[in-house]
Parts: structure tokens; C-alpha cells; sequence
């Protein structure tokens, strides 16, 4: 059977699909035997989910309410009351000058970003071609299949900033080109798969950027601030109208309701809301009727800051100190945990690939992912590329434990035997 280019584009060995791949193979056997530190699925935090399972019993009791969680389309741009919500929170708590005409709902922050980079980058009416930007790499792994044309992306090499068994990447600003040849930039804060925050200077300066060039800034805030607030160092949450801000309820603790948020100016709002209604008629109602309360009372910025951030930090820590434990002896560093819910672990000059680690640990029933998919745009060899991967430390704490333990045989035997 043939396909079409489209089709071709989006049934190619992506990254992003064998991890998915990988999660629903072990989910559909019940993961009874497979440590899960691949995926980005987010823990079980008791208190958010005993919270919303009281909300959803009370509006399963109420007709009305049963009937908008589930009965009736929304309009393309997201459901209207939860849409104004968040306009006004966004207005109170961080001075935005936003209405609901800046906000739209998507199925997922991965959609989000399938519609705004091909918004942005490709063919022109013109003839011209544009490509995304990003500034930063690694990045997100989803990002790198997205675009709808070749050569679809452009990255920079960072700054490595080493501090003991610590490293922590910068943005290299003097061999940052923004060219004509740009369309948007984009950068994601915290950074999947790093967990590296740009600060607010790096934000501000590619903001600064941005608006020479005329092009958008999109800033991935799925892990970020003020909802789910992954993030453990000091960083502002940050919007202008030449800023596209993106967030999601997943990381939250609600992957499976698929809602991403888009907040852009008018124009923007307008162009989303018209692929939503060509491509799926409306975005999911669930996730924004559940939690449309927290949104109005502020409740998701409290809950964040209080209960998601700690339950993550904590868990983060124990990693890192398992870690520090079982690698003695091999040339690891841990890029600085600064947010989100990965550790990217460095082995530098590891004899073997970061993919071929990858293929033996699954063998031992522990899924990570390799750190190679992380560099879209990045078109020359870099050893750097081979010797990263990253590990989620999100599920169970002994089973991390237990997962970081069989990473460290399998490098040491790496070393060791030189292949």
C-alpha cells in the first residue's frame, strides 16, 4: 500500500512513537515485569486525585452538570466558562493582559504543537520556506516528527556548564542565529528531557529575539508555572502578546483527558480555533468542566505550588541519591535537576550507544529512553548525542530504585568490557 508524503511523514519510525509504543506494550501486559522510566506518565499524587474523584461524584449526581462533562460539543476555540476562568486567574494572579479571546483548548499538548508549528514553519503562499527554531537542545523528544515538510527544524549546540557530577546546559547566544529562514521559536520550560529551567534572562533575551525577527516565541510550559509548578529553582511565569505560552492538565495528574491550553494573541486564538473545528470539530470537554473550579477559585496555583511541586522534589531527590549511590565508579554526571520529572544522565565516552543501552535494559525489563532522539535540528555528529539518556523518576520510588540499580550494572559492564 502507498501513502501520500502526509502519510509517510506520520507513520515513520518516530521517536516519540516507539515510546508509546513501548508504554502500551507494557501497559497492555500489565507492566508487571518492566520498570517504567521511559515515558513522561505522571505519578499518583493521593490528594489531587482523592479531590477530583470527589468533584467527579458530585457532577455525575447532577444532571446538568453530567450532561457538560460529556453530552455536548463545545465551540472549536474550548469550553467558554473554563476558557473565561482562566482568562481572569491569568489577569489576577500574574497581571496578563489577557481575555478569553487569547485562550484556546487543544486535545493534548501534543496536537497544540502540531498546529502551531505547521502554522508557523513550511511552505509559504509565497514560495518561501520556514523552519522552527529551537534554541536549546535536547528537547522534546514529540516535537521532532511534527513538521509536515523536510528539514523542518533548526537547533544550537549548548553551553555545557560542568560542577562536580552536576552539568547543566545554556543556551549559546553567540552562535544563535535567528534568520530569515525562521518562522517561530520555541523552547520548553522546564526542559523535557533535561529538567534544565532557563532563566528568566535566557527567556527574556529570546524574547528580545523574537520580536527583531518578527517571529512568535512559543514557550512549552507543560511542566512549568503556575500549573503544575515542576519547577524547583527561581523562575517567573512570563506572557506578551509576541508570546505563544502552551500548558497541559497532564502533568497535573490527567494525561488521559488530552487538554492542552494555548494562550496567544487574538489572531492566533482565531487561526487554532479554526484547525480544531476542521480537524476534530471541538477539543475535549472533560478535563476543562472537571477542573473549571480550580480555575476560578485559583485552587490549581495552590495545589500546585503546595501538594504537585513537593510530591515531585522528593521524588527527584531519592533519585538522585540512588543514583550517586550505585554509579560510583563510572565517568556519570546528572544534568541539574532544576524541574519537570526526568533526570538526563550523562556517560561520557561510554563505550557503547545510548540506543544500544537502551536495547540491553529492556532486555532486563527496564525501559528508559534514548537520550539520540533529543536533538531535532542538530544535522552534525556529536558524540555527546550517543552518550545521554533519560529516566523518569515519577512511578514508584523502589521500583526507580530498583531501575537505577540494572542501569548501573549494564553501564559498568559497558566500561568495563569496553563494549
Amino acid at each position: 500500500m502507498k501513502f501520500t508524503e502526509f502519510g509517510e511523514q506520520l507513520t515513520c519510525n518516530a521517536g516519540i512513537l516507539s515510546l508509546m509504543d513501548d508504554l502500551g506494550e507494557a501497559k497492555a501486559l500489565g507492566g508487571d515485569n518492566m520498570i517504567m522510566m521511559g515515558g513522561g506518565n505522571p505519578g499518583v499524587v493521593p490528594e489531587f486525585q482523592d479531590m477530583l474523584r470527589e468533584k467527579l461524584k458530585d457532577m455525575c449526581c447532577d444532571r446538568k452538570e453530567f450532561h457538560r462533562l460529556i453530552g455536548a460539543y463545545d465551540p472549536p476555540q474550548g469550553e467558554s466558562r473554563f476558557v473565561s476562568g482562566l482568562a481572569k486567574m491569568l489577569q489576577r494572579e500574574f497581571g496578563w493582559e489577557v481575555g478569553p479571546e487569547n485562550i484556546c483548548l487543544t486535545n493534548g499538548s501534543q496536537t497544540a504543537f502540531f498546529m502551531l508549528f505547521n502554522l508557523f514553519a513550511g511552505r509559504y503562499a509565497d514560495g518561501s520556506r520556514k523552519k522552527i527554531c529551537l534554541p536549546l537542545a535536547p528537547e522534546y523528544i514529540g516535537y521532532a516528527d511534527l513538521g509536515l515538510s523536510d528539514d523542518f527544524f533548526v537547533s544550537t549546540k549548548p553551553i555545557i556548564e560542568v560542577d562536580g557530577d552536576l552539568f547543566k546546559y545554556h543556551i549559546d547566544f553567540e552562535n544563535l542565529t535567528i534568520g530569515e529562514d525562521i518562522g517561530a521559536i520555541c523552547v520548553s520550560r522546564p526542559t523535557n528531557p533535561t529538567g534544565n529551567v532557563i532563566t528568566d534572562h535566557e527567556l527574556e533575551k529570546l524574547n528580545q529575539l523574537a520580536l527583531e525577527r518578527g517571529v512568535p516565541l512559543i514557550v512549552d510550559n507543560a511542566y512549568g508555572l503556575p500549573f503544575p509548578s515542576m519547577v524547583y529553582c527561581e523562575a517567573t511565569p512570563s506572557w506578551n502578546e509576541n508570546m505563544v505560552v502552551c500548558f497541559s492538565l497532564s502533568k497535573l495528574g490527567l494525561p488521559a483527558v488530552r487538554t492542552g491550553i494555548i494562550v496567544a494573541k487574538p489572531e492566533i486564538v482565531r487561526a487554532l480555533a479554526s484547525i480544531n473545528a476542521i480537524m476534530s470539530l471541538s477539543p475535549s470537554s472533560f478535563g476543562a468542566v472537571l477542573t473549571e473550579h480550580m480555575i476560578d477559585n485559583g485552587e490549581i496555583i495552590d495545589i500546585s505550588r503546595s501538594t504537585i511541586r513537593p510530591f515531585y522534589k522528593k521524588k527527584m531527590e531519592r533519585a538522585v541519591e540512588v543514583v550517586r549511590k550505585e554509579f560510583t565508579g563510572v565517568p556519570y554526571r546528572i544534568h541539574k535537576p532544576e524541574g519537570a520529572m526526568f533526570l538526563w544522565l550523562w556517560f561520557e565516552d561510554m563505550p557503547i550507544s545510548s540506543l544500544e543501552l537502551y536495547e540491553r535494559l529492556k532486555k532486563r525489563g527496564v525501559l528508559i529512553v534514548s537520550g539520540h532522539y533529543f536533538y531535532p535540528g542538530i544535522d552534525e555528529e556529536w558524540q555527546h548525542m550517543q552518550e545521554c539518556i533519560r529516566v523518569t523518576y515519577s512511578q514508584d520510588d523502589d521500583d526507580v530504585a530498583r531501575g537505577l540499580a540494572i542501569i548501573a550494572e549494564e553501564v559498568k559492564k559497558a566500561y568495563s568490557q569496553g563494549k
